[in-house]
């Protein structure tokens, strides 16, 4: 069996995957930036997995056989990784994201992506995430070796992620079970969307960990079931109690606070072809669990034990301004509370500073 390091694989697909990995004999070894309990083949290494440092002494020390790496990095930092992990280790996976591609009918791994396609000249400027993550796909392209490979996950539900749009579990959730309704545009329910279970995606990246027909290979790691954000609404509502109210696009950009997710993601089809995974692994789509059923499973063992993690005052408070509704804010803190009324007004004072200098303009004529 092989040591595999997990960076990151305390999150929706980590902790599936360590699971799969340990039953399988495998010696997992996994990051984790507070202590946890060991188990049977899963050891947790405490430390920063963002820390170059830690990172490298900790590749020098157990030299494994595979790393599968979780981390969010812009691009100067992982060009400054790259090299550290292909030369530590047989097998370097690097999770990209199905959002490095630009719209198209059906996703494939030689779809356009963002990068190379988009004519928006202000946002190629930055290195949002779509983006810094097709940047780093190409710096493993350009390091001239082939010990890696590049898995791109659809929108994954598990534990404790679920998401509706933009919203995360620690907005949706909340709002949800204490019935107030969450925002979301017209154009945005239309679009389709696939949301893919987090262990389905955990399992296909367990049957390409060390396998030679993924080396210097890029896949897409998603069913191929496939619905409208509407129709997930729907679902939310049936099995959540989740009210959805119709915004402007605008307004919700304005609610979440990033145009490039809503803009250049959540407003695209994004229909997956997994074909390419399914044959380089063996599994078939009908082995995937359904949207229904294993979003049922997750949100029944959710609402059995609601852990929300950390509650975004702030989406809260601008989608409630949005909504004109009010948020209860018993329970929170005080620092929490200020940030609640601070972000609600903000977009009403917005409007008044606009208005006063229109004014001020119109009596300078």
């Amino acid at each position: 069996m092989s040591k595999i390091l997990l960076l990151g694989g305390t999150g929706a697909m980590g902790v599936y995957l360590r699971e799969i990995l340990a039953e399988e004999g495998h010696s997992v070894l996994v990051t984790s930036r507070t202590p946890r309990e060991d188990g049977p083949h899963i050891q947790f290494k405490v430390g920063n997995a963002k820390d170059v440092d830690f990172i490298r002494n900790l590749l020098e020390e157990e030299r494994p056989d595979a790393v599968v790496d979780f981390m969010v990095y812009g691009t100067d930092e992982f060009s400054v990784r790259r090299d550290v992990f292909l030369s530590h280790t047989r097998h370097y996976v690097f999770l990209s994201s199905y959002r490095v591609f630009n719209d198209d009918k059906i996703i494939t791994e030689r779809s356009p992506r963002l990068l190379d396609s988009s004519d928006d000249a202000e946002y190629l400027k930055t290195d949002e995430y779509a983006l810094c993550k097709a940047r780093s796909e190409n710096l493993l392209l350009e390091s001239g070796l082939k010990n890696w490979t590049i898995i791109r996950p659809g929108i994954t539900y598990s534990k404790m992620r679920f998401q509706l749009g933009c919203l995360e579990a620690n907005t949706l959730c909340l709002r949800s079970l204490k019935g107030v309704p969450v925002a979301m545009p017209k154009e945005m329910q239309g679009k389709q969307t696939t949301l893919t279970w987090g262990r389905d995606v955990a399992l296909m990246i367990s049957r390409l960990i060390l396998n030679q027909k993924a080396y210097g290979e890029d896949f897409n790691c998603a069913s191929a079931e496939h619905c409208s954000w509407g129709e997930v609404c729907d679902l939310y509502k049936e099995l959540l109690g989740t009210e959805v109210k119709d915004c402007s696009v605008e307004d919700y950009v304005k609610i979440i606070g990033n145009r490039a997710q809503v803009c250049y993601d959540r407003l695209f089809n994004r229909v997956l072809d997994n074909s390419k995974v399914l044959a380089a692994t063996g599994i078939e789509q009908a082995e995937l669990m359904t949207l229904k059923e294993g979003l049922s499973r997750e949100l029944r063992r959710f609402v059995e034990n609601p852990v929300y993690q950390y509650p975004n005052v702030a989406i809260n408070a601008r989608m409630d301004h949005v909504l004109g509704l009010r948020y209860d804010l018993k329970g929170l803190s005080s620092a929490d509370k200020v940030q609640y009324l601070y972000e609600r007004n903000r977009i009403v004072r917005f409007a008044i500073r606009a208005a006063r200098f229109l004014k001020r303009k119109a009596c300078c004529r």
